[in-house]
């Protein structure tokens, strides 16, 4: 049994010939030290400053090689997931940035005003200030028409669609799609949760408007290939979901089951969802959205691998079980409970994928993640 056999028959909720891997990432620290050398790929701010100056293909390059090489070396992983960021959509090609200007080391500011700054934590860039956030106001007459989408430059599924070609024959592809457009904000999430409260009309025509582009997105993004899609928006925090659950399903809810019945009726393709915090108080809701698989199954915020196997797991395939906090501080007897914590909860019957809790990000010690791969490897094969 291939991978791609391997992971399909888990999604089916079978039993496979032994329990997949599979990363929602692995961050660019991780990579270099796999591979031997620098890289772009999952570099986020490394490749956003090549973008701002013009280095386009540099950064397509390196996604494309590295990513082959990467998971030609980690043989053991049977899931390649496309739909990360810094890792497959890329700008087209021969476009000009409209890169902002350079304040200091770390920050810059662009031409609307808006103050973008550098992580050294999370070797990240993200906008710290946007001075219009509270400026514009939402009208319903901004979202009553249903616009037409023009076909994408094919060029920005260069990384996507070699990595298919490369991949795909044995590999389980997660791909992008049009977006999620689940939990909507409004002027980021700040302003954009209060205007479920104070524009509740206008937050139900805007989602209605996002999720008919992103069906429409579909046709465009899901590249033939694609073995599933990955969703990656987060709803809720370590003490339970950003709104009421009640609020949930009268906004979030009918556009996720909306979305999720086109990918399954246009495109028969299964919808994995990452979702981080808490979410047992939207977690039926999950499963009547139709979502095939839920990943980043966060125990530090109360979602224990063997509580959401035996309410869920003939429901939901369930994919991940050693905490990413152990990766990055934790000592190997951490990891190694962690796996067989997770095989002993999960595994049991099919339907359950081996993985980190979120990813593998910037700063999880590389001992520990060998340790994960050798302890995976000593026990892949226990139901």
């Amino acid at each position: 049994m291939n991978s791609k056999e391997r992971v399909k028959r888990t999604i089916n909720m079978k039993t496979p010939d032994q329990i997949p891997y599979g990363e929602f990432s692995i961050d660019f620290d991780t990579v270099e030290k796999i591979l031997g050398h620098e890289t772009y790929l999952r570099a986020k701010a490394k490749s956003q400053i090549a973008f701002w100056e013009g280095r386009r293909d540099e950064v397509v390059q390196s996604w494309k090689e590295d990513t082959v090489q990467l998971f030609g070396k980690l043989d053991c992983i049977d899931i390649v997931n496309l739909s990360a960021m810094a890792s497959s959509i890329v700008p087209p090609a021969n476009y000009q940035p409209d890169s902002p200007k350079k304040i200091d080391p770390s920050t810059w500011i662009d031409a609307d005003g808006r103050v973008y700054k550098y992580s050294d934590t999370t070797q990240d860039i993200t906008m710290i200030n946007d001075p219009n956030t509270w400026n514009y106001e939402y009208n319903l007459e901004d979202y009553v028409e249903e616009k037409e989408i023009c076909k994408p430059d094919d060029s920005i599924f260069e990384v996507v669609d070699y990595v298919i070609e490369k991949l795909g024959s044995d590999k389980f592809i997660l791909g992008p799609s049009g977006e999620e457009t689940g939990m909507l904000f409004l002027g980021g999430m700040e302003r954009g949760l209060t205007e479920y409260i104070s524009n509740p009309g206008v937050v139900k025509a805007a989602i209605k408007q996002a999720v008919h582009e992103a069906n429409q997105n579909d046709f465009f993004y899901v590249r033939k290939g694609t073995d599933g899609v990955f969703w990656g928006q987060d709803f809720s925090y370590k003490s339970g979901p950003m709104m009421s659950p009640q609020m949930f399903e009268e906004f979030v809810f009918p556009a996720l089951k909306e979305r999720a019945g086109h990918i399954h009726n246009h495109f028969n393709l299964p919808v994995f969802k990452h979702a981080c915090g808490n979410n047992w108080k939207i977690m039926d809701m999950f499963v009547e959205i139709g979502f095939d698989c839920y990943q980043s199954i966060q125990a530090s915020a109360g979602m224990d691998m063997k509580e959401v196997k035996d309410k869920y797991g003939k429901k939901l395939c369930l994919w991940g079980g050693v905490l990413v906090e152990h990766l990055v501080s934790g000592t190997r007897e951490d990891i190694k409970k962690d796996v067989r914590y997770a095989v002993e909860s999960a595994a049991a019957g099919g339907g359950y994928i081996m993985g980190a809790s979120h990813s593998i990000a910037v700063g999880c010690k590389y001992d520990n993640y060998m340790t994960m791969l050798d302890e995976f490897d000593r026990l892949k094969f226990c139901y």
